[in-house]
């Protein structure tokens, strides 16, 4: 394995930890306080700032942040969000741990098979991993601006057929998928450094329907959501806009069968457990 390649999947190791960690202290706070809105949104803002528990969370989060752009710098968009994907069995670890709530057989089985991922993938990094294209501008563009009318269609009316969490879940993690692509976009230098506003604009709506949907569902479930598709949009936008090579033979079967089990994991990890007790922030009035 290259040495690069190797600190990207040590830094990209060390974000996804600092941000699970960040995402169940923001739900726990956010769940205690007043409603959230995207529709009073200085109101909603200054709520965050002025919650201690909440702030920390965003600093961790913040800190996972510049680990993940030192990752992206370093290695692959997909090989390092594979990486991230696998972090959702943090999550569901951080949850039983810190959160004290008993996870179901789903969820433990979701959390086995995200760790049998990362196994895979790092077998498969035996058959080496190379950085992709600079990839076209405009259909980088094409795909930031698709995922960003998925999460507003999602957000608008999706609300009303899969609730208040789910739809704010679905929708933050299409935001945060544009800040991940964007991120590595912009790490490329020169005119690319222009991708740090939808970079910027990514990340804060991706923020702010996390916490709209923290009110009305667990952490695991919201974050969870959010977290798949935060990982699966750029694995594949590595792939297809990046020309990010897959390796052949078996480690490529390996690398895909990696990309498989986090997502499976993923799934199995926000899919609500039937036996999981409701969190009473559901309760709250949809804004």
């Amino acid at each position: 394995m290259h040495p690069s390649t190797a600190a990207s999947l040590v830094l990209a190791l060390a974000s996804t930890v600092l941000t699970q960690v960040a995402y169940l202290r923001q739900h726990d706070a956010a769940a205690a306080l007043p409603v959230l809105s995207m529709r009073r949104p200085v109101h909603s803002l200054r709520l965050l700032l002025h919650d201690r528990s909440w702030m920390l969370g965003f600093g961790l989060e913040s800190a996972g942040f510049i680990l993940y752009a030192a990752a992206l710098s370093l290695g692959p968009l997909a090989l390092v969000q594979s990486v991230l994907a696998g972090g959702i069995g943090v999550l569901a670890f951080l949850t039983e741990r810190m959160g004290h709530r008993r996870l179901g057989r789903r969820e433990r089985t979701g959390a086995i098979v995200a760790v049998f991922g990362l196994l895979l993938l790092s077998v498969s990094l035996i058959g080496g991993s190379a950085e992709g294209k600079a990839g076209s501008t405009a259909q980088i563009l094409l795909w930031l601006g698709l995922s960003g009318a998925a999460a507003a269609v999602v957000y608008v009316f999706g609300r009303r057929f899969i609730g208040q969490a789910l739809a704010c879940a679905i929708a933050g993690g299409l935001a945060f998928s544009i800040g991940d692509i964007a991120t590595k976009v912009a790490t490329q230098g020169g005119y690319r450094l222009a991708f740090v506003v939808p970079l910027v604009v990514g990340y804060a709506l991706g923020t702010a329907l996390l916490q709209i949907g923290y009110q009305a569902g667990a952490a695991l479930t919201v974050a969870g959501i959010a977290t798949l598709l935060t990982n699966a949009l750029p694995i594949a936008a590595g792939t297809v806009v990046l020309d990010e090579p897959v390796p052949s033979g078996a480690y490529g079967v390996l690398r895909i069968g990696a990309f498989v089990a986090v997502v499976a994991g993923a799934i199995l990890l926000a899919s609500p457990d039937p036996k999981a007790k409701a969190p009473s922030a559901t309760t709250l009035v949809p804004t």
